[in-house]
């Protein structure tokens, strides 16, 4: 199932956290061999995870994490502001209507259904919040992952070749595709938004940023 959580309520569910933080460290730094910190314990995190961001997570029948995504108002910091503003092209993303997306990551034992699944999450965010887009950095590996879910984005700009490029992305999400990622992730609408609900309450329609 989908979990909604602003980074000051992940201590209510330890291990969720913890195995959200130790799959993005095995992703992240592991298999992908990016120049991210992994502390101690084995997790990785960093300077946005201390700003209160709203986690989109799928969580395992068994209670630990297998896949999620970091949302933040890009009237805040971004890393696309901070590290990727050269791909933007002359684009400014600073808008209380466009949320940053970062650290798309999928569990080792993520299903098949669990790319889906987050997009659609995303969706949710968006309807519940009064978000017009969301935008993200992308490398190649993920084209074809939003191809094959129904959700690829609107490129802004992008920067390398082959594997090497990286690119800058917009998604909207209407209702048409809504009901097509709904169907890729084999999630009823209903049922994506009563998780919703269940997560955040009254805050869902509140139009708070995570870091209020």
């Amino acid at each position: 199932m989908l979990r909604y959580l602003p980074a000051r309520d992940l201590h209510l569910h330890p291990r969720l956290r913890d195995s959200m933080f130790r799959d993005r460290a095995d992703q992240f730094s592991a298999r992908l061999g990016w120049p991210v910190t992994v502390d101690a314990q084995g997790f990785e995190t960093d300077a946005y995870d201390a700003l209160n961001p709203l986690y989109v997570i799928w969580q395992g029948a068994d209670g630990l994490h297998r896949g999620s995504m970091r949302f933040l108002p890009t009237t805040g910091p971004t890393m696309i502001a901070d590290h990727f503003a050269h791909l933007l092209q002359g684009h400014v993303l600073a808008s209380r209507k466009t949320w940053e997306c970062t650290r798309f990551c999928l569990g080792a034992k993520a299903g098949g259904r669990v790319a889906a699944g987050l997009m659609l999450g995303g969706g949710e965010v968006m309807r519940g919040y009064g978000i017009s887009r969301f935008a993200g950095v992308f490398d190649a590996r993920m084209v074809r992952i939003y191809r094959q879910i129904g959700a690829s984005p609107q490129e802004l700009g992008s920067a390398g070749t082959g594997r090497d490029r990286i690119a800058v992305g917009l998604w909207a999400f209407s209702d048409a595709a809504r009901a097509r990622v709904a169907r890729r992730a084999g999630i009823a609408p209903a049922v994506s938004d009563l998780w919703f609900r269940r997560s955040l309450g009254t805050r869902s329609t509140a139009g708070l940023a995570p870091n209020t």
